[in-house]
């Protein structure tokens, strides 16, 4: 992995140079939100540690999409129609999040989403670091740090970026514009990004390991604790639709309104918190109760995913913490998991 550093007043000469690679997207102001979206103007670009509502997953599996369309004589596929996308300003915890998406759409499943992998091959990942704020559990879930999933990553050392090289295509992305790179590594350079990373680490509020919580979960799953979050739950949804990992969706088929069968079919987030998400033929339901549909989204979140892909499905991006509005999350959770096993100790 090559390392070059770039000074901070040559960013959007940049940026500008790898236009041709694709659509330019980053953190960028729309009204009072912060929002994914196309770079027009380089001064918009938000590169604190404040993230997007919407997390970067928008873009390989969109909120809403056509799979195809049909009619009485066959179906056209709508594959081979997505554009060519440079992301630029993602986070550690939101590379973490995709390359947990890789594991579950491409590599762990056992059948290839052949949609997100074409929006998958193509994107180009650009990562930036983040000083934490106080809604950041990326240290807790141990992705404040990410090695691979980019193909280039910037770290600001204030007048200046360190840039890690990762992929060939990152590496073709530098040379388009190779006189303002520099390859010279000082020992100066790298004191300040240590001290960078010791200042980083200490901006952390949430002292807590989550390594813990896959066996928390575990004999944890009959706890009292999910009967008093479920009396607060909204079942709104909203914890799933922020949290960048999250992946259920729903798929129907829309008719035109036709003397004709003309259509089609539709894919579309859906949540796990939904009660009609285990809704089957026949009436039943699985799992009707809110305390069920809590308990089965963060065993996904705290055990499932560590099981299946070595990792959690919480990357510690801290949206569910930030928009939830009834404050139940992963932090409060875990916390309250981890409370009642101190009580039970002390009884």
């Amino acid at each position: 992995m090559r390392i070059l550093k770039l000074k901070k007043e040559d960013l959007p000469s940049f940026l500008e140079s790898v236009k041709k690679f694709g659509k330019l997207v980053g953190p960028i102001r729309k009204g009072s939100k912060l929002v994914f979206d196309e770079i027009d103007d380089y001064n918009m670009l938000v590169l604190t540690a404040e993230k997007p509502m919407i997390p970067p997953k928008k873009f390989f599996v969109p909120p809403k999409f056509s799979m195809f369309k049909f009619d009485k004589n066959g179906f056209e596929n709508n594959l081979g129609k997505s554009e060519k996308l440079i992301i630029f300003g993602l986070h550690p915890c939101d590379i973490h999040a995709i390359n947990i998406l890789d594991k579950f759409f491409l590599k762990n499943a056992g059948y290839t989403d052949p949609y997100y992998e074409e929006r998958r091959k193509n994107t180009i990942i650009i990562g930036h670091s983040c000083i934490p704020n106080e809604k950041c559990l990326c240290n807790a879930t141990h992705t404040d740090i990410v090695y691979e999933g980019f193909d280039l990553f910037f770290t600001d050392l204030g007048d200046f970026y360190l840039i890690w090289v990762a992929t060939s295509v990152g590496d073709d992305l530098t040379r388009e514009k190779i006189e303002i790179f520099d390859e010279d590594i000082k020992p100066q350079d790298i004191k300040r990004y240590i001290d960078w990373r010791d200042q980083r680490n200490s901006k952390f509020t949430v002292n807590m390991d989550f390594r813990i919580m896959p066996d928390i979960m575990e004999i944890s799953y009959d706890s009292k604790v999910w009967d008093e979050m479920a009396e607060k739950c909204l079942s709104c949804g909203s914890c799933t639709m922020v949290c960048p990992t999250c992946n259920c969706y729903n798929v129907v088929d829309e008719l035109e309104v036709s003397t004709e069968i003309k259509g089609e079919r539709v894919r579309y987030w859906d949540s796990c918190m939904f009660r009609e998400y285990s809704l089957v033929a026949g009436g039943h339901n699985f799992r009707e109760a809110r305390a069920d549909r809590l308990k089965l989204w963060y065993t996904h979140k705290l055990r499932a995913y560590m099981e299946a892909y070595g990792s959690p499905g919480c990357v510690g991006c801290g949206r569910c913490v930030e928009y939830c509005p009834v404050d139940i999350n992963v932090l409060s959770v875990a916390r309250a998991l981890l409370r009642e096993r101190e009580v039970c100790k002390e009884c």
